[in-house]
């Protein structure tokens, strides 16, 4: 557990899915967690599955399927290198020169990390966001996926910091 932390709840799944509004368009949507703040709540993430779709394969195109999970709003896919980036993940088929098919590729954050951690982030405000984008696909794209983790009570400064910590890096 957390230093500063309470757990307030068993692990909670939380099932999402975003549709792009249209062909090859950056699309996001909000989750809420329906935290209260008055109670100093915040969700501590134990893991998160990412399922995007799978691209179209088309013959001497490149197709890809990018999402991201994020605790803050974001105007493109999110990387791990962004400190509000929870997971994400990349699907894509390699078919530039090809007549006939490509080469498909996955890469993406596990669903459960590596090592032994305790947690893989804390979201203090009352939602999260996923993001999802084709690239030249003929049909939008979707992400479906899930977050595990559990609800826990902060003490005042913890609070706080982490609040103030995820507001002022978005």
């Amino acid at each position: 557990m957390p230093t500063g932390l309470k757990q307030t709840s068993s692990v909670v799944p939380i099932g999402f899915s975003v549709t792009e509004s249209a062909v090859g368009t950056f699309t996001q949507s909000s989750v809420d967690l329906n935290l209260s703040p008055l109670d100093r709540e915040v969700f501590v993430v134990l893991s998160v599955n990412l399922d995007p779709d799978t691209p179209h394969a088309v013959a001497g195109a490149d197709t890809s399927v990018q999402s991201s999970l994020t605790t803050t709003s974001q105007t493109a896919i999110a990387n791990l290198d962004n400190a509000n980036c929870l997971a994400t993940s990349t699907n894509l088929i390699r078919a530039a020169g090809f007549v006939d098919g490509g080469v498909g590729f996955t890469t993406g954050f596990f669903e459960t990390p590596v090592g032994n951690l305790d947690y893989i982030g804390i979201i203090a405000t009352n939602d999260f966001f996923i993001q999802v984008l084709g690239t030249g696909n003929p049909n939008p794209k979707t992400l479906n996926g899930k977050l595990y983790g559990y609800r826990a009570q902060a003490t005042a400064d913890i609070y706080a910091a982490l609040v103030q910590s995820e507001v002022l890096s978005a």
